[in-house]
């Protein structure tokens, strides 16, 4: 089944999008609809780049951009382009949705479009977050700025079955985000989760975990509200930016620094690797009764072909009738 890739979502659109679905389908023979405004597509590119490609565009008239009101600017735009490949996907006509365009509105146009899997209260944007020896699951980071216990249960149980399918981790530990590792620490929110979760089957609950525990690996799905999420990935990302920065200096601001460089390089290398967020390419709405990826507005051709190929793999395991038969089981 094919994979719909936004057009018009990344920051520069269309140009990563229309390399990212030319090498897509190239390297796993899938087809794709890309859905955009043609007019601006044929800009960038012309109808012989895909000749004998399983590519398939679909026109939008309409662009979401990133400064609009999500949910203002669907009504104003209805023939955007989210809009027009989440219903290819709510049709049964393709597998999956992909964009690097702005959260909110894919939030919202996903909701509208697929709706919520039965019991789910709210989705979670999810993402595969490095660690020391390898990657956690963290959600929500970003969908949800308010949130209730509840709401964070089910995260819990949905970022449990992402982990056992998509990473293959048997049982895998259940941390919640907190300001201490103690049962009493952090406000309300965390407190009430607590309990909540030490009540919950079918869930390796672990307890609190602080930042450096989530760095060093202790779980395996940290669970948290989306705004606390939202800035412990982007305080995490500027973090290491900043980090990289001040050794790339070091080395290169000296003979001595030049001679450590080069004798350092491999290690340098594999660390810039596994903080390079290209590597995971985009983060599911955990919730949404239908698989809806969203990446980085700045996106490039990798970042997107390794967020359709992370879609493909969810949409080849049935990602969403896995999802949905674990919170029936939890709620039953």
């Amino acid at each position: 089944m094919p994979i719909v890739l936004d057009a018009m979502g990344s920051d520069d659109h269309p140009v990563p999008e229309i390399a990212a679905a030319i090498e897509f389908t190239k390297q796993t023979g899938e087809k794709v609809y890309f859905v955009g405004n043609k007019d601006i597509i044929f800009q960038h590119c012309s109808e012989s780049d895909f000749a004998g490609l399983p590519i398939e565009i679909v026109h939008a008239e309409h662009v979401l951009e990133m400064g609009e009101h999500p949910v203002e600017a669907t009504r104003a735009k209805p023939d955007n382009s989210m809009s027009v490949g989440l219903k290819l996907v709510k049709a049964g006509s393709a597998n999956a949705f992909i964009t690097a365009g702005s959260t909110g509105a894919a939030n919202f146009n996903s909701l509208r479009t697929l709706g919520r899997i039965k019991g789910v209260a709210r989705a979670a944007l999810t993402t595969f977050f490095p660690t020391k020896d390898g990657h956690t699951i963290l959600l929500d980071i970003g969908a949800n700025a308010d949130c209730r216990p509840e709401y964070l249960q089910q995260f819990a149980i949905m970022g449990t079955v992402y982990a056992e399918k998509m990473r293959g981790i048997k049982n895998p530990k259940v941390g919640l985000l907190n300001n201490g590792s103690e049962p009493g620490k952090g406000n309300e929110l965390a407190k009430s989760t607590y309990a909540l979760l030490e009540k919950t089957g079918k869930i390796n609950f672990i307890g609190n975990v602080e930042a450096k525990d989530v760095l060093a690996g202790k779980a395996d799905v940290v669970v948290t509200d989306g705004f606390s999420g939202n800035v412990f990935l982007k305080a995490s990302e500027a973090t290491a930016k900043m980090m990289s920065g001040i050794l790339k200096e070091g080395i290169y601001g000296s003979f001595r620094g030049k001679l450590s460089g080069l004798f350092g390089k491999p290690i340098f290398n594999e660390l810039k690797a596994k903080l390079d967020p290209n590597a995971v390419g985009a983060a599911p709405l955990l919730g949404v009764d239908g698989l809806s990826f969203v990446g980085h507005g700045g996106s490039n051709s990798t970042a997107l072909i390794n967020g359709m190929k992370l879609a493909k793999t969810a949409a080849d395991m049935d990602l969403i009738s896995l999802i949905r038969d674990a919170i029936q089981t939890q709620l039953s």
